[in-house]
């Protein structure tokens, strides 16, 4: 059976935090390949400053350039919007059934897992690796870090936010060293976030 990790999130856009943490975890598990799951809408976010589909989904394929575990999946753009993981995971299942995949998330969602859509049933019946954030204000452990489903990776803790990344280029500041070179480029030459 073919294990993947899926890594969910807007990329907007990915940065060299993502890819550090995402070869992290793939050198330090039995994973066959890592898939970054580009969400058109995150039910908990605002839509205002979200790149088009597409242009998040481009990012993400030449940022991954020269990484031949890592894959870009746009699974979630013919899904019914806002996205749910466990319905996007329902979805993965049938169409691959030789598949066994885990969910990749940061500690602070693991906080929040209990207001996500069956987040019960999401624990119960799929494998979740999370690995550390920075908290603003009280770091509480969550309850559900003792259950048997739930791994806690020590991956190096990446202060970088794609909101600060896209502050920064609005500010017409330098972002280059931040960004997977070939994304940079990409940015550079566009007029997204300014």
């Amino acid at each position: 059976m073919k294990k993947i990790g899926l890594f969910f999130g807007s990329f907007n856009p990915i940065h060299i935090g993502h890819l550090i943490l995402a070869n992290y975890i793939l050198e330090h598990s039995d994973m066959d390949e890592l898939w970054f799951v580009v969400s058109p809408q995150n039910p908990f976010k605002d839509k205002k400053s979200l790149l088009k589909d597409h242009n998040r989904l481009d990012m993400v394929q030449l940022a991954i350039t020269g990484y031949p575990k890592m894959r870009a999946s746009n699974v979630e753009f013919s899904l019914p919007k806002p996205s749910y993981t466990i319905d996007t995971l329902t979805y993965l299942h049938e169409k691959y059934p030789d598949y066994s995949f885990s969910l990749i998330m940061g500690e602070d969602n693991l906080n929040s897992l209990h207001k996500w859509k069956n987040a019960e049933l999401l624990i119960k019946n799929h494998h979740i690796i999370v690995y550390p954030r920075v908290f603003e204000g009280e770091k509480k452990d969550s309850e559900y870090l003792q259950h048997e489903n739930i791994s806690m990776v020590k991956a190096p803790v990446i202060e970088l936010s794609a909101t600060e990344i896209r502050n920064m280029i609005k500010e017409g500041k330098n972002v280059r060293p931040m960004l997977p070179p070939e994304v940079f480029e990409y940015l550079d030459g566009s007029s997204f976030y300014k």
